[in-house]
């Protein structure tokens, strides 16, 4: 199935600081945050290709959260916000999806690309 879109919705990055350092990237999409554990951080640079685990969505009032998430709950730990903005689904088929950020931090031209079970590349192209 192929889906292109010209509208721009809303991600955000959170440095989690968890049992594990780790990045979580946040899509927002299909009325939740589908996300990723990234735990060497997005790519900023073309070129790099980094681990992107899927995690369970999250609801998308959760784009905004910074705190500390207790001991005893999933994802305990420090979360903060490391980058936010608007990003444009460029393509999302079966085991793909390219899209580009707007944020602070992170702009340009990015691929999700499945590979193995719940295991995805996260590369900037451009």
């Amino acid at each position: 199935m192929t889906k292109k879109s010209k509208s721009q919705n809303r991600f955000v990055v959170h440095e989690h600081h968890a049992k594990h350092l780790h990045w979580d990237l946040r899509l927002e999409m299909e009325g939740v945050l589908k996300s990723w554990a990234v735990p060497r951080g997005v790519p900023e640079k073309a070129g790099i290709r980094r681990l992107a685990i899927l995690v369970e969505d999250h609801s998308v009032e959760y784009i905004n959260f910074k705190g500390t998430i207790p001991p005893g709950c999933y994802g305990t730990g420090e979360v903060k916000i490391w980058d936010k903005g608007k990003y444009k689904l460029i393509e999302k088929i079966s085991k793909e999806i390219r899209f580009k950020l707007f944020g602070k931090r992170l702009k340009g031209k990015y691929i999700l690309r499945k590979f193995k079970d719940k295991n995805w590349l996260l590369f900037k192209i451009k």
